[in-house]
């Protein structure tokens, strides 16, 4: 499955993604935590550091073109010096500002934390102030909204609301703006506030609740995927959603479809240093994934990678998609997918370039696979960080002017028993007599060989070459090799060597009579 959403976040594009809510300052002051104060029984924090993120709706945005989305940030500040550092955090982002209005009636939302560090350890949140109004927007302000909202419409490909409960998600914005937006076919995501209200959401394409928010807008306690497939039934019915995702933190995501079925998506454990933004960032990875038409399940599947590398940082951070393909990298994956076609490979070879990995090929038939095979592959593997091993056909075997019983073992056989060595992490088949097309769209850092080849004499070697590659060759294991193994079973064989018609074969192919 690793494999699999490497590809879908290969191709996930960059959609412009339509995002309403609650714009926060988040403001965090770093220092030391050294002692007690004389003037009362609290811990004395001696300032180092202080910085200011978007938070709330604008980290919604801010992760967005982290993971390279185009984004437009609809929603209101106030007319203060904090409501203007937000918007120029989001425009330096790259972030479109011009559903963004400015409310002299009510002030910016400030979230200020104090994290101290004690005997220079990780530092921890001590205490957080908050400056908000909870006030619904005006009939006024939230009818300028609307019409921005509508205009900017006719360029998206999701809308993300991410509703903190700081008035600027009316009942009356929300529920046009879903209608509208479903009517021109554009999936809407919403992400309640911790009061878990979602009334006003009916029509959305989906949600994405935590466990205490499912409980209070369901009245079911969530204590386990069961109890979480029930509650996400009772919201697609209620509201009529497509779907339902329902956070259980270290748990995964129970998402639930509006025919009722259910599955949990679980995440691998992590050491998580602050859930700061972390429903932030599994709403902005939804909300991309629904953009580039991602199914539901594969949506769940990224959201838990996503948000599971933000609880691994101190603060909010934005997750990079070379992350996210990192950690899918780190996941493992099957045997069967590492079987794959050429055109699959050049994805994930890209994938894997972008993340700063070496990629190391080698090709030939590996027809009769033995310990010399699998000491030369584990080499190979050690030269980079992925090995791709490229097998001839049967068809190009045999065009190779191998003997007529050649292959012994059909390509299918052959790839799937290299995919089985844990040095292995692709397996492609091709047609042609050379590897050289395959490496001209491969373009592997480094050709090997094993066998008695010296440099120059690796087929392939010229197109390495031509784009600043390296081609090594890798030696063999001495009195280990296909011609040895087949001269024993002939001379074992009841009646004698000629009991076994195997041709005369050797490692090293026959480079005069091969095409190039």
């Amino acid at each position: 499955m690793s494999y699999h959403l490497i590809d879908v976040v290969q191709s996930l594009g960059q959609p412009r993604v339509l995002v309403l809510g609650d714009l926060i300052l988040d403001r965090y002051i770093w220092g030391d935590a050294e002692r007690v104060s004389q003037e009362a029984p609290v811990i004395l924090l001696r300032e180092q550091d202080v910085e200011s993120r978007p938070g709330g709706a604008a980290n919604v945005a801010n992760m967005l073109r982290g993971l390279e989305a185009r984004v437009c940030m609809a929603g209101v500040v106030g007319a203060d010096a904090d409501g203007e550092v937000v918007r120029q955090s989001l425009v330096d982002a790259g972030v479109d500002c011009s559903a963004l209005l400015c409310d002299s009636s009510r002030p910016t939302t400030v979230k200020q934390r104090f994290l101290g560090r004690a005997q220079y350890r990780y530092p921890h949140q001590m205490l957080r102030v908050d400056r908000e109004t909870r006030a619904p927007l005006s009939a006024e302000v939230a009818a300028e909204l609307l019409v921005h909202l509508r205009t900017q419409l006719d360029d998206c490909q999701a809308v993300l609301i991410s509703d903190y409960g700081k008035g600027v998600c009316t009942p009356e914005v929300t529920r046009q703006l879903i209608t509208e937006a479903r009517n021109r076919g554009i999936p809407v995501i919403v992400d309640p506030p911790s009061s878990g209200s979602l009334s006003h959401c009916h029509g959305a394409t989906a949600v994405t609740p935590n466990r205490l928010e499912t409980h209070r807008a369901t009245g079911r306690p969530i204590e386990n995927a069961e109890d979480a497939f029930a509650a996400g039934r009772q919201l697609c019915a209620t509201l009529g959603l497509d779907y339902a995702f329902v956070t259980l933190d270290s748990d995964g995501i129970a998402l639930t479809l509006a025919d009722g079925t259910s599955q949990l998506l679980s995440t691998r454990r992590r050491e998580v240093f602050d859930i700061t933004g972390a429903g932030d960032m599994v709403l902005a990875m939804i909300g991309l994934g629904a953009a580039a038409g991602v199914a539901p399940d594969d949506l769940a599947r990224l959201a838990n990678v996503a948000g599971g590398l933000e609880v691994e940082h101190v603060g909010v951070v934005t997750v990079r998609r070379d992350e996210i393909t990192a950690d899918l990298l780190r996941g493992g994956r099957s045997n069967g997918e590492k079987i794959c076609d050429r055109k699959t490979l050049v994805r994930q070879v890209e994938a894997r370039r972008g993340t700063g990995q070496r990629i190391v090929l080698t090709n030939g038939c590996f027809d009769l696979l033995h310990t010399g095979h699998v000491r030369y592959l584990k080499e190979a593997a050690a030269e980079g960080d992925c090995l791709v091993v490229a097998i001839n056909s049967d068809a190009s075997i045999r065009g190779l002017n191998k003997a007529p019983d050649r292959p012994l073992f059909s390509q299918e056989d052959r790839a799937e028993m290299l995919a089985a060595l844990e040095s292995v992490d692709y397996v492609v088949v091709f047609d042609e007599a050379t590897p050289h097309a395959l490496l001209e769209e491969v373009q592997p850092d480094l050709l090997v060989k094993g066998g008695t080849y010296s440099d120059d004499e690796i087929v392939g070697r010229e197109v390495v070459l031509s784009y600043g590659g390296q081609v090594k060759p890798m030696g063999v294991t001495p009195g280990v090799s296909t011609t040895t193994i087949v001269e024993r079973l002939r001379a074992s064989a009841p009646g004698g060597p000629a009991a076994i018609p195997f041709p005369e074969e050797t490692d090293k192919p026959v480079r005069e009579r091969k095409a190039g």
